[in-house]
Parts: C-alpha cells; structure tokens; sequence
C-alpha cells in the first residue's frame, strides 16, 4: 500500500463489501508482529524448521530441546501486549459488527486486547497438560518450575523470538525437563505442533462463526495452513464477501472479494474507523 489514490479506492470497496454485515475474522501471524512477535513466512522472516508433534513426542533430546528455547523466549512473549488491530477488532465486536475471532496465533493477544468470542484454532502458550493424566497447568507456575530446576538458566536480555515464542538454544546440556508434578508424565504445551491435527470441536466452532457471519476478513495470514484455506471455503460456498488483509501474496488473492496489500494493524483501525454501525 504505497499510492494514497490507491489505499483509498480498496479501503473504500472492502467498505462496501462489509458495510451492514456481520464479519467472522481468521487473523495469522501477520497479526502479531505490530506487537514483537515475528511471523513464519513474511518479508525478512528467518527460514526456520519447526519442530513437529512426532519429534516432541519421540525423543527426549527435542523435548530437552524445545523446553530450553521456549522457556528463554516465555518472559519476553508473555510480555507482548495487544497492538492497535487487536483493539479495532475488539471495538467492532462489542459494536456488533464482528462476530467473533478464529486466530491461527497461541498468544492470547486478542483475548487480551478484549475480544470476547474467540477460537484459539492452534491452541495457546498460556496453558500445558499432561499427556498422561491430563493435568492442566499454568505456563507462568511452569517457569517459576523451570527457573527452581535449572538455576543455572539465564534468560538473556535480548532474545530473537520465534513465532511461537521460543529461541534457539546455545545448548540444551544438563537442563532438567519439567514433568507433570500430578504423575510425572510427559509435558506438553497445548498448542497445534506441525504435523499435528486441529481438535475435531475446535475447527466445528471455528466453522460455526463463519456460518453465523455474513463476510469474512482475514487479517494477517499467508493462508499456506489448510485450515485458512478450508474457512475461507466455508464461506466462499455462502457466497459471503471475503477481504483479505496481508503483507504480500496469499494463497488465496485470487479467491478474496477485497485483496488489501498493507498491515493489518493500519488497516483493521481504518476498517473500525470508517465502518457504520449495524
């Protein structure tokens, strides 16, 4: 979004396309980097392999791994505070426009920014369990737990942040692995890793705003991830408006009623700002 004569004519047919409707959104990381929080596949973004659900499961040196570098970026994640999107999308919900919030993101910013109806599709970093027994714990009690185990561990001062949170570790050597404190099974926080399967009732939820809506916006998302790509289908056969708001190509700007190249954080605060009331 560089020409003025431009931004203006798609924010004023993305107006048009929402204007009286109530809007379903499926925000991605594009939503949280306003915040400090880097994406996956956006400009600049560090290529990255991400640990996937096989390898967290399987193997003790990856658990040792990823406990390591999550724990180093958690203070600094937890940190991250709501940006100007994560509040506009707030404000339109309580107003009546928007009718809730499917986010691909695990850092609770729109909760936190106030948004009421919210599907944490890829689940959140604030919450661990068990896999065994199914104790649920929070992350915050859990670092207090890592930093008493391991008091050698020092959180340096300026981390480079992952996606979900997490750095990559120096080294991982001597570092004890926190167990559930219940029955001392395996840890895992509960969150979608890559080459895990999105709960059944969490994409039903999902799939019931988008039917409850009349328009859909995605803000922030690439849509590489099918389930994106699968929600925004939903509402293609609904034959509802879709604008799409991104930082560069998606997978689907062929698809979208609206394609708007921008931030979503100077886009969605236009969108709340211009957008009549229902």
């Amino acid at each position: 979004m560089t020409d003025q004569d431009d931004v203006t004519e798609v924010l004023a047919r993305a107006i048009d396309a929402l204007a009286g409707r109530r809007i379903a959104v499926l925000t991605g990381a594009g939503m949280s980097t306003d915040s400090g929080i880097p994406d996956y596949r956006g400009k600049g973004a560090p290529v990255r392999t991400p640990m996937t659900v096989e390898q967290f499961l399987s193997s003790d040196a990856a658990r040792r791994r990823y406990w390591v570098g999550s724990h180093l970026g958690w203070s600094t994640f937890a940190a991250a505070q709501p940006n100007a999107g994560h509040r506009a999308l707030a404000s339109l919900e309580e107003r009546g426009l928007v009718t809730g919030v499917i986010t691909q993101n695990v850092d609770g910013l729109h909760v936190r920014a106030g948004s009421r109806r919210v599907v944490e599709l890829h689940g959140t970093m604030r919450r661990v369990f068990c896999t065994r027994c199914g104790q649920v714990f929070d992350r915050r009690d859990l670092a207090v737990r890592v930093e008493t185990e391991n008091p050698w561990i020092t959180v340096p001062a300026n981390v480079r942040l992952g996606p979900d949170g997490d750095v990559l570790p120096e080294s991982t050597d001597g570092f004890v692995v926190p167990g559930c404190s219940v029955c001392e099974g395996m840890l895992k926080p509960d969150v979608v890793f890559f080459g895990e399967y999105i709960p059944l009732e969490k994409f039903r939820e999902a799939e019931q705003l988008v039917h409850s809506s009349d328009a859909m916006v995605i803000a922030g998302s690439s849509l590489v991830v099918n389930s994106g790509i699968r929600l925004l289908e939903r509402a293609r056969r609904r034959r509802m408006p879709v604008v799409i708001v991104n930082r560069g190509a998606t997978r689907a700007d062929s698809r979208a009623t609206v394609k708007i190249d921008g931030g979503t954080t100077e886009v969605l605060t236009a969108l709340a700002a211009a957008l009549p009331d229902r």
